[in-house]
């Protein structure tokens, strides 16, 4: 029995993990080791768990089935393992966190490494990804992301305050092109654009219609242009310094060319449309226990952005 229980532990892991390598770190043992657990449970079940190619492992429809069976009784013995955590003196063991870009210099700057120092029982495995996952089918024990994509039945925490995009382009594109003076006539600029995963659509750029609501037709009302991409990249870094070269315009968060401005490098415009919105979150389900480590994480966040370390962001 215990062996059966061992498997189904493993099997999910790879399930979540989405490979033998990833769940063999997860787990602390050897790729090999689980790919030779998962080929048993197979032998005993008599049926094939996992598609296995040289590149990717996907579950087949037997191991659909297996995993929608028995995730929600390993979140209730990982609850159960997290509330005798509790009894321990001080918070242990690993947190798996799922991170927004770290191209925004507020989150670069999240106080990580003082919270390892504080609590030297905790260890962290970071997954760095704009991308949307479910943080629960990916075996996740929290994310930090924006506000704004996170769903309404997680347990969201501020970590950041208010953010602001803004549009920039360098004196030397500006010398060849009229700046913009509303957001529609980005069509008749060069526009370096962004998009978080290669097979993500582009980033279609946000506006807000400065006017107060009500008073005009669109006052108030929120702007989004398809704009033309000269350049289409997955990193915004390339686009700062493309922009920086005078190639075009692009959009990227307020903090990430905040020098670059004040040295003249770069120039902001349409600053009226671009309003501050909610900013990053740390969130984990509700039906989901918090365990020692996220409270003991959530509380040092909470006193770090307290303490001024993670100020609001405005203009």
């Amino acid at each position: 029995m215990t062996g059966d229980l061992n498997a189904m532990a493993v099997f999910a892991a790879v399930a979540e993990a989405r490979g033998f390598r990833a769940a063999g770190e997860r787990l602390g043992v050897s790729a090999s080791a689980v790919s030779q657990s998962v080929r048993k449970l197979e032998a005993q079940l008599g049926v094939v768990l996992l598609h296995r190619t040289t590149r990717s492992v996907r579950l087949s429809e037997a191991g659909e089935r297996l995993y929608a069976s028995v995730r929600p009784a390993l979140e209730e013995v990982r609850a159960a393992v997290a509330a005798v955590g509790e009894l321990s003196d001080a918070p242990r063991g690993t947190l798996r966190l799922l991170v927004g870009t770290t191209d925004d210099p507020v989150l670069a700057r999240l106080p990580l490494a003082d919270f390892l120092t504080a609590h030297p029982h905790v260890a962290l495995d970071l997954v760095v990804s704009d991308a949307v996952v479910d943080i629960v089918a990916e075996g996740f024990d929290a994310g930090i992301q924006l506000g704004e994509v996170i769903d309404k039945d997680m347990v969201a925490v501020p970590v950041t305050g208010d953010i602001r995009m803004t549009v920039v382009g360098a004196p030397a594109y500006f010398a060849r092109h009229p700046k913009p003076r509303h957001p529609r006539d980005l069509v008749d600029h060069e526009c370096l654009n962004w998009h978080p995963t290669p097979e993500a659509p582009p980033y279609r750029w946000e506006f807000t219609d400065p006017r107060p609501k009500g008073e005009g037709p669109r006052g108030g009302r929120e702007i989004s242009v398809a704009a033309p991409g000269r350049v289409l990249s997955t990193d915004s870094a390339v686009n700062i310094r493309l922009a920086r070269d005078g190639l075009g315009l692009t959009i990227v968060y307020e903090d990430q060319v905040r020098d670059d401005v004040a040295r003249g490098e770069l120039v902001p415009v349409l600053e009226a449309f671009c309003e501050p919105f909610a900013g990053y979150y740390l969130f984990y389900p509700q039906r989901r226990h918090a365990s020692p480590a996220l409270r003991a994480l959530i509380d040092h966040l909470r006193r770090s952005r307290r303490g001024g370390r993670g100020r609001k962001r405005t203009r």
